[in-house]
């Protein structure tokens, strides 16, 4: 384990595919050219559309997707680890996939994940999201060895699912990330908790690109797109939701360091769940 320069952009992605991976292409850039080796962009970086039938009018297949094509030839020209949180991907005539794309320093695809776990949800202020209803989720969790570092892939709100990031941690991984679209209202409420929680329990680096502002389509974000050290420091933020971009020397042996103080992987342990039941005596009955 070595010294990592990571890059972070922040976006504020529009109805338009082509405008989205200009900006995307800018802010990736202006990364690079302040030293980042590794740059991550948010969650659906080619496009954020609330209507199910214009999102299908413009998304593609991945052989057919002209951001896939662009990212690569993106990453090959700079010649860094570029990886787009991730894209709304065409799998079929009514369906789609929400996938996670990492290109290496010569323009190949190194690996790609599709979002496990779908943000269906019904917020206090009416605010209401069914992820599942255009996208397949995934069924596969990855690590991807870089130079420096092994790196856990996860999307946006997988954050709440945190035996996903403990079985990466376990593979090894010593970066951790959930690139976003946060909404505002839970964005405000719980961000930076869950990013914090991630890298502590897990002795990692978190670090989470996001979107953020008001979109074309009308829905707000959050940003703060951020970086935290394993032992659970913000060490580098955008402290807004403009878009824009930021870049962090990582020193990936704290997160040894980190595990060494706080062994939470090797002291982890199998057990059985037992739910007593109302009115029952005698330690309850096994449910596991």
């Amino acid at each position: 384990m070595g010294r990592l320069v990571a890059g972070l952009v922040q976006m504020r992605s529009s109805r338009d595919v082509a405008q989205n991976i200009a900006a995307a292409s800018e802010l990736i850039r202006a990364a690079a050219r302040d030293g980042a080796e590794y740059v991550q962009t948010p969650e659906m970086t080619n496009l954020l559309e609330r209507s199910r039938a214009d999102l299908f009018a413009k998304i593609r297949p991945e052989a057919e997707d002209e951001a896939v094509a662009a990212f690569s030839r993106l990453a090959g020209e700079l010649g860094i680890h570029l990886h787009i949180g991730s894209l709304a991907i065409r799998t079929g005539e009514k369906t789609a996939a929400n996938r996670a794309f990492l290109f290496a320093p010569d323009g190949g695809l190194l690996a790609r994940y599709d979002k496990i776990h779908m943000f269906d949800v019904d917020l206090a202020n009416g605010e209401s999201w069914r992820e599942s209803a255009t996208y397949q989720p995934g069924t596969e969790s990855l690590v991807v060895d870089l130079p420096q570092a092994r790196l856990g892939l996860a999307v946006c709100y997988d954050v709440r699912f945190p035996a996903l990031f403990r079985a990466q941690a376990g593979a090894g991984a010593t970066m951790l990330c959930a690139p976003a679209a946060f909404t505002r209202q839970t964005g405000a409420a719980h961000w930076h908790v869950l990013q914090r929680a991630r890298a502590i329990e897990n002795g990692a680096f978190m670090l989470s690109a996001a979107q953020g502002g008001r979109h074309e389509d009308g829905r707000e974000t959050y940003g703060h797109s951020l970086i935290c050290d394993p032992w659970g420091k913000v060490i580098a933020e955008l402290d807004h939701d403009e878009p824009g971009h930021l870049v962090a020397d990582l020193d990936i042996g704290e997160a040894e360091a980190a595990r060494g103080r706080i062994p939470a992987i090797a002291n982890q342990r199998d057990f059985v769940l037992k739910v007593v039941e109302n009115g029952q005596r005698g330690g309850g009955r096994d449910r596991g």
